[in-house]
């Protein structure tokens, strides 16, 4: 899997698996864990969740995969890239850690590679980019970034230790707008955008996934044009 250099220093692949709403039906969990494990074994090492996913049930079902990949041996820790989100009510400077050590029981890790903050909510910026600096000198997670942020945000937040912003993508409303962007209006040039892109009908379950990470790779070109459910990283223009 082709991966993206960040300017925190690390590199994030450029494709990844979604798994909103996953973890919101108990009745499912068996057949969400079971396509988790199958996209890890197709070569998706990336994988995207959030605790507000099936309030946490997306974390537990990416946990328990990746548990049961480990122990099968297919594949190791190191090679994976976990990503998940704190939700805005909860990313103030003391609620950001309690978040974070929530979503590492639910995933049963101790790091979690890229930590976003979802969207913004009623806590500043910089009390936000404060706590997940500490998180990140703690050894709780690798890297923190943003979600759903527009460039004014970007332009306010003006943080170089900010590894991605991670907007939304649908190819519907860019055609609807008449342009690309069909989301927020991405970061400046400093972070690389992580985009993802879901189903405008039905659930993401639905869709059936390339046969191979390698040929969904094929169709994620570097401005982002993609099919079905996942989660892609561009570099900065």
């Amino acid at each position: 899997m082709r991966t993206l250099g960040l300017p925190t220093n690390g590199k994030i692949p450029v494709l990844g698996l979604g798994t909103w709403r996953m973890g919101e039906d108990p009745a499912l969990r068996r057949e969400e864990v079971a396509a988790v494990r199958a996209a890890i074994a197709m070569g998706y090492r990336l994988i995207d969740t959030a605790e507000m996913y099936g309030e946490g049930g997306a974390e537990e079902v990416v946990g328990q995969a990746i548990a049961e990949a480990l122990r099968a041996g297919d594949v190791k820790r190191e090679a994976l890239f976990v990503v998940s989100k704190v939700y805005p009510h909860n990313a103030s400077r003391r609620g950001t850690p309690a978040a974070c050590a929530r979503s590492l029981a639910r995933l049963g890790l101790d790091r979690i590679d890229l930590y976003l903050l979802h969207w913004r909510g009623q806590f500043p910026l910089g009390e936000t980019a404060e706590a997940m600096r500490s998180l990140v000198d703690k050894g709780l997670i690798a890297h923190w970034g943003v979600s759903n942020l527009d460039t004014d945000d970007m332009e306010e937040l003006a943080a170089p230790d900010c590894a991605a912003n991670q907007v939304y993508y649908s190819m519907g409303a860019a055609r609807r707008r008449g342009h690309s962007e069909g989301g927020a209006r991405g970061p400046p040039a400093r972070q690389p955008c992580c985009c993802r892109a879901q189903p405008e009908r039905g659930r993401a379950r639905g869709d059936r996934p390339p046969a191979s990470a390698a040929a969904a790779q094929e169709t994620a070109r570097d401005d982002l044009t993609l099919r079905g459910t996942a989660t892609a990283c561009a570099p900065a223009p």
